[in-house]
């Protein structure tokens, strides 16, 4: 009996029956579960994208953990800071601290001008809190030495100014030089020293030259802003934060990455389950089409049903026969879904690359969103996640469409035939 279930439950799904109505009614279930699929898995691959880009790219260059002296406070002196670096080290949760001059100002060249957040940094301690050398186009951060005026720009900034590495540009600080013919900001003459694309607004507002050169031009002696310090684990910022000021004291000023990335991150995972929710709804949909379709099967097979009972066929047997329909319409449609939704995943950056440089208009730009590209990042477990939910609910869906043929009643079905 298992087998004669089998047998006419694949005869009945076959997408190539000769029977048009139980083709055309397979292919479209088949279809319409398949899109589902795909569309989920791509969504969910370009949601997993945005968050490993935020957290490698991006969280990976700004710093974890801000620490800085108040305003209107005196800033931190060599000698304490080392200090305070030490201790902050200590703490087995930071894996790294650097010291922070954290300035505005303005680079002009060519005609042009922009405003730029600059960060004075040491080089070689930069290195272990940020991995922006892992973005540099061209030259690198060695090229800031102390005392040589060398910066390094994002590639916004480069493609405004009209300036490659070797170019000179003029950096005018926020500073301002009291004379008798009034105030006036300070400027220099710099050397672009290298140049980094990350791919996100950092790219158009971000410039680093030696912690020296920026002490010196604002007239900070040997003092700094503060700590840049690092995590192993980020989302263990607050945690850090309260163990250092109990740990410090003194009247500092704590920040973590939350303050200007916390809500996108947050967002991003709001999406993610929202957006997955209303997908879910789609494979639900595509289930009701298989639950429509094996009624309108069970409506134009009555007669092949009531002569099975008819031949001792059991009520179990012509339910199993519709219940194998469907697990069959669920599983192929499912692995077409699958196949479909793994190969868009893989390239739905390129073709998101070719369509803006098709219509010649940036969708993503760096100046609304965190990254100007759309990545793309498959993980296993949502590709198992779809797959089981939409066959589940496929399987479920077909369960009323069996039993209402399992109930054909063989007398009055055959009275007229």
């Amino acid at each position: 009996m298992a087998l004669q279930a089998l047998f006419i439950g694949k005869r009945y799904a076959s997408i190539t029956s000769d029977n048009l109505l139980v083709g055309f009614i397979s292919r479209l279930s088949v279809i319409g579960l398949s899109l589902s699929v795909a569309v989920l898995i791509i969504v969910f691959s370009v949601m997993n994208g945005f968050d490993r880009e935020l957290r490698e790219r991006i969280l990976s260059l700004v710093p974890h953990v801000t620490m800085t002296s108040l305003p209107n406070e005196a800033l931190m002196n060599r000698e304490q800071w080392q200090l305070i670096q030490a201790s902050v080290e200590a703490n087995p949760q930071v894996s790294a601290a650097a010291p922070l001059v954290q300035l505005q100002g303005m680079l002009l060249a060519n005609g042009q001008s922009r405003g730029i957040l600059l960060n004075g940094v040491d080089p070689e301690a930069e290195s272990r809190v940020s991995i922006l050398q892992d973005f540099m186009n061209e030259g690198s951060l060695s090229a800031l030495r102390p005392r040589e005026f060398s910066i390094i720009i994002g590639s916004g900034i480069a493609e405004h100014l009209n300036v490659g590495v070797g170019d000179e540009l003029t950096l005018v600080s926020s500073y301002l030089n009291i004379t008798p013919m009034g105030e006036f900001p300070r400027q220099r003459s710099c050397t672009v020293g290298g140049i980094f694309t990350i791919g996100s607004q950092l790219d158009d507002n971000l410039a680093l030259v030696h912690m020296n050169d920026a002490q010196l031009l604002y007239r900070l002696a040997d003092n700094i802003h503060g700590l840049r310090i690092q995590l192993h684990d980020l989302f263990a910022s607050s945690v850090v934060i309260r163990d250092l000021q109990n740990r410090i004291g003194g009247d500092y000023a704590f920040s973590n990455w939350t303050l200007d990335y916390g809500n996108i991150y947050q967002n991003i995972q709001l999406s993610k389950s929202m957006v997955g929710l209303l997908l879910f709804l789609l494979i639900a949909v595509a289930a009701f089409n298989v639950v429509v379709s094996l009624f309108m099967v069970v409506k134009d097979k009555q007669a092949d049903i009531a002569i099975l009972r008819t031949m001792g066929s059991s009520f179990s047997s012509i339910r199993n026969i519709f219940l194998v329909q469907g697990a069959i319409i669920a599983v192929i449609g499912t692995l077409v879904g699958l196949f479909l939704g793994v190969l868009g995943s893989i390239y739905v950056s390129d073709l998101f690359a070719w369509l803006e440089s098709a219509i010649g208009m940036e969708l993503l730009s760096a100046d609304v969103y965190p990254i100007n590209y759309l990545p793309s990042q498959l993980l296993a477990s949502d590709l198992v996640l779809v797959c089981s939910i939409a066959i589940i609910l496929s399987l479920l869906a077909t369960l009323y469409p069996a039993y209402s043929a399992a109930h054909v009643d063989p007398a009055q079905t055959l009275r007229y035939e």
